[in-house]
């Protein structure tokens, strides 16, 4: 990484590309844990699962009817039914094993129950008297409430094959098969897969934990009253909402105010629980720029001065564990940087902490924050996760006017020479996706932004984008 003194003295533009490999250079997947099921939700397997056991590991039937033996009603129809003799219930969680199913007999037989010995098919009871001696019966009489219950005879109006309505052993996996592969993010179909096959834990890489923090006197949050000269605080919960929708645990720390001191106590807080830190405000170059001013002093001490600091902090006495804590926020590297974009262009990214835990320092304006995580957060969260695919999907599309331009055509976009503009939009894919901008270009209209599901990427070599031509698009849904 550059010098923090070399991105304060302007002396560098980085572009987009560059600022996100330094990032995912730098950020490296988390160790994997084992956790239970539930917890390793939308975690990645770093293991390959194994089929212990078939599924299902017995014969089973699929239906609510009857075991029966094909053959004894291959003549069966309304007119002339299979008349069998009933010889008990087969209820599911049974061993299925104490009834023989000979030539003439039937068991009543549940969804799931294994199949018993001698049959080798099930009629649904749909396709039987269900032992009343009337017509097609609809369901079964429970066994508490029929008096004939499990015996007496059964009218069979329709024939069936040979594993007919019968779940064959292995039918859906085999011992020994390949259950999922490492690398496979575990949804709810993988869940159920590795529960059914007795795993109650997964081996995976976790979430990782984002802190979330925003800073500036001038915010209050949602609920409060607003004094003179305040706003709503937005920018956290849209980037915790943003971190917990790429996959992370997600907390959200309340505005911090515009003092370097608070902000330093906050984020050594935090610490403990953090896999990424994140902030948005105070990143520019106005004289309240609180974490710019916080970290940056930090950051630019000399290493022979860090190295003193250390050494004095750890010299000789029990409590050198609690001066180094406190200490944290001092072995931190954070690089300031502006870049080659619109909106997003002061940014920030280094290391903090005795862990040495990514910070990303992202603009406060709310268009600006959400943008740069999108192109910058997102892919380091899914990157932490061990995820192959970081990034979100980007396709080409006509732009179009916005919608109520009116009938004369409003002029072409425009983007300043050298800077990678990232506007608002909505798209429509199919067969000649189209995408038209939504708002202005202003980084603090935080409207425009929850109407759009895209962004339209101008290049750094574009200036002006005419109507028509066929653009970049990021899809944000």
């Amino acid at each position: 990484m550059s010098s923090t003194t070399e991105q304060a003295t302007g002396a560098r533009t980085w572009s987009v590309a560059e600022h996100l490999d330094d990032i995912l250079t730098a950020v490296q997947p988390l160790e994997p844990i084992e956790l239970n099921l539930l917890d390793a939700q939308g975690c990645v397997l770093v293991e390959q699962v194994t089929v212990p056991v078939a599924l299902p590991p017995f014969d089973n039937s699929s239906m609510d009817g009857y075991a029966v033996r094909a053959a004894d009603t291959e003549r069966a129809s309304e007119a002339s039914p299979a008349v069998l003799t009933v010889i008990g219930d087969v209820a599911a969680g049974s061993s299925g094993t104490e009834l023989t199913v000979g030539p003439g007999r039937a068991a009543r037989i549940m969804t799931g129950a294994p199949l018993p010995p001698g049959a080798d098919a099930v009629v649904p009871v749909e396709w039987t008297d269900g032992g009343t001696g009337a017509g097609p019966a609809r369901t079964m009489a429970p066994h508490s409430a029929s008096p004939q219950g499990s015996g007496g005879q059964v009218r069979v109006h329709r024939p069936v094959t040979p594993h007919a309505h019968v779940r064959a052993r292995g039918g859906d996996v085999c011992a020994g098969d390949v259950a999922l592969e490492a690398g496979t993010v575990l949804g709810p179909p993988q869940i159920a897969l590795l529960s059914a096959i007795g795993r109650p834990a997964a081996r995976v890489r976790p979430r990782p934990r984002v802190v979330v923090l925003s800073t500036g006197s001038e915010l209050a949050q949602p609920g409060e009253e607003l004094a003179a000269g305040q706003i709503y605080d937005s920018n956290s919960f849209a980037l915790a909402a943003a971190a917990k929708d790429a996959g992370a645990i997600v907390y959200r720390v309340g505005a911090v105010t515009d003092d370097a001191e608070t902000l330093r106590a906050t984020i050594e807080d935090q610490l403990i629980r953090a896999d990424l830190l994140v902030t948005t405000g105070g990143v520019s170059v106005g004289a309240y720029d609180v974490v710019k001013e916080a970290l940056t002093s930090v950051a630019e001490e000399e290493p022979e001065e860090r190295e003193g600091e250390a050494a004095e902090a750890t010299e000789g006495a029990e409590g050198a564990v609690g001066a180094d804590a406190e200490q944290a926020v001092h072995r931190a590297h954070v690089d300031f940087r502006t870049l080659a974009m619109q909106p997003g262009k002061p940014q920030g990214f280094g290391t903090i902490g005795p862990d040495r835990t990514p910070i990303l320092t992202l603009p406060g304006n709310p268009v600006s924050s959400y943008v740069s995580f999108e192109l910058f957060v997102r892919p380091a969260i899914r990157a932490m996760m061990g995820l192959a695919d970081l990034h979100r999907p980007v396709v080409r599309a006509t732009l179009l006017p916005p919608h109520g331009a009116g009938d004369e055509e409003p002029a072409p976009l425009t983007s300043p020479e050298g800077k990678r503009q990232f506007l608002r939009g909505t798209y429509t894919g199919g067969e000649r996706p189209e995408v038209r901008p939504v708002g202005g270009s202003g980084s603090h209209l935080i409207g425009a932004l929850a109407h759009a599901d895209a962004l339209i990427v101008l290049p750094e070599t574009v200036t002006k984008a005419a109507w028509g031509r066929e653009v970049e698009v990021v899809l944000l849904g």
